[in-house]
């Protein structure tokens, strides 16, 4: 085939609607369709009038349906009358119009009837044109958010009404059986990536195991593991924190440092990567200067860290946080090594004594009232050992690293599964301009 004719036959391909990646017993099959949602999609109008059902579920864009109590930390917000409910069996389809462009969208895959809020939209579709989960994984396509985006309506919260919803127009083979071939594919997929990411918690669990366990308990003296070389290295001692750091005053004035803020359990990003831009306008001069090694404990709870978390500065040399939600410390480096301590702060160690402050402390607008001097005064547990101070604590360090590097391991996995199906989403279903 010449270069011209070859040229012509991709273009040909590139105007029909079929798929880039095509199953082989489908290459020869016909184009697809296309036509609006509302010749396949039915409105669930069933609602629990008689009381009958009372497992109440919520939409999550993670979990799809899932129990309220649940969802909302085992409070439920459901009405006291629940009649109005619509009734959700097996096999119907489920989203929150103002939140659907973020995914809230769910499948019911199991035979336990439940009912949700009216405020839901929930229907099903017409099993004579399109399967299930075909469906299903449509609507992560290029062309599903699309047509969305541009039938949003409304003005603080965006909506898409079940009428709109009707609207958008699907892509789909006319045979059942390639419908499935391609559910199949991505749903085998789904399953890897379930599976990897079950060994990811695991892992997690694993790590948080190990930490309850490699430093001392509330009220005890020394871990309940601790390795074979430092079994006869006596009771762990008792310091205050500012026994063993001192607070950070410096300011970062008219020098240049990377303005820096927080991110919970992830840590100090520089504040051009967290919102895209430098936010510290005029008040970079009053910022606090930090070094590889020092802490910032930023005032501000958040619900996994609800006493405020506190973080180490591990990729630059130095940077600069803002004064105002943050008390910075340094530790001394002969009688701490910062990454043991930046284990006891990950998992929330300094909670636990500021919760008493915080509780008659904390503002309404969400920063809490922690002076310094409360902060020096947290006592901290390390191991006693006059000639080699470092030795155990560096010892944990090493284990505990070498966990982390694992769980990064199996974190990048997990993205480039994802990314696989993201790419396999491009490729089975067909571009539509």
């Amino acid at each position: 085939m010449s270069k011209k004719s070859e040229s012509n036959s991709l273009t040909a391909n590139r105007n029909k609607l079929v798929p880039r990646l095509r199953f082989p017993e489908f290459k020869n099959s016909e184009e697809w369709e296309r036509y609006p949602l509302e010749k396949f999609l039915i409105k669930n109008t069933k609602k629990n009038r008689d009381g009958k059902y009372t497992l109440i579920q919520s939409i999550s864009n993670k979990h799809g349906f899932i129990n309220q109590e649940d969802y909302f930390d085992n409070r439920f917000v459901a009405s006291k009358n629940i009649s109005n409910y619509y009734i959700i069996e097996r096999g119907t389809f489920a989203y929150n119009p103002s939140r659907i462009d973020v995914g809230s969208l769910a499948y019911k895959f199991d035979d336990k009837t439940s009912i949700i809020s009216p405020l839901y939209i929930s229907f099903k579709s017409n099993p004579q044109f399109l399967e299930d989960l075909f469906l299903l994984f449509w609507f992560d396509t290029i062309e599903f958010y699309k047509q969305m985006k541009v039938l949003l309506e409304g003005g603080v919260r965006n909506i898409l009404s079940f009428e709109n919803l009707a609207k958008i127009k699907i892509s789909y083979p006319t045979t059942l059986s390639e419908q499935q071939k391609i559910a199949d594919c991505l749903s085998s997929i789904d399953e890897v990536i379930t599976a990897e990411t079950q060994k990811l918690e695991a892992l997690k669990q694993h790590k948080k195991g190990l930490l309850q366990n490699l430093f001392p308990r509330e009220g005890e003296k020394v871990p309940r593991l601790r390795f074979p070389e430092f079994k006869d290295s006596g009771e762990w001692e008792e310091k205050k924190l500012g026994e063993i750091a001192e607070i950070i005053t410096e300011r970062a004035g008219s020098k240049n440092y990377t303005a820096m803020s927080v991110t919970s359990g992830v840590g100090l990003i520089p504040q051009k990567e967290k919102f895209g831009k430098n936010i510290s306008g005029n008040q970079f001069k009053n910022y606090f200067v930090i070094r590889r090694g020092d802490f910032a404990y930023n005032k501000s709870s958040t619900k996994t860290f609800s006493q405020g978390y506190i973080a180490m500065l591990k990729n630059f040399e130095e940077a600069a946080v803002p004064n105002s939600i943050f008390t910075c410390f340094k530790v001394n480096k002969e009688l701490v090594f910062p990454p043991f301590l930046d284990y006891l702060f990950q998992e929330n160690y300094h909670g636990k004594y500021l919760k008493k402050y915080i509780e008659v402390g904390a503002r309404a607008h969400g920063a809490l009232s922690i002076e310094p001097e409360i902060l020096i005064n947290m006592p901290i547990t390390l191991p006693n050992n006059e000639k080699h101070p470092l030795r155990e604590q560096e010892k944990i360090v090493s284990f505990l690293s070498s966990l982390d590097e694992l769980i990064y391991a199996q974190n990048e996995k997990i993205e480039a599964l994802k990314n696989h199906k993201k790419g396999l989403l491009q490729g089975l279903f067909p571009e539509v301009n």
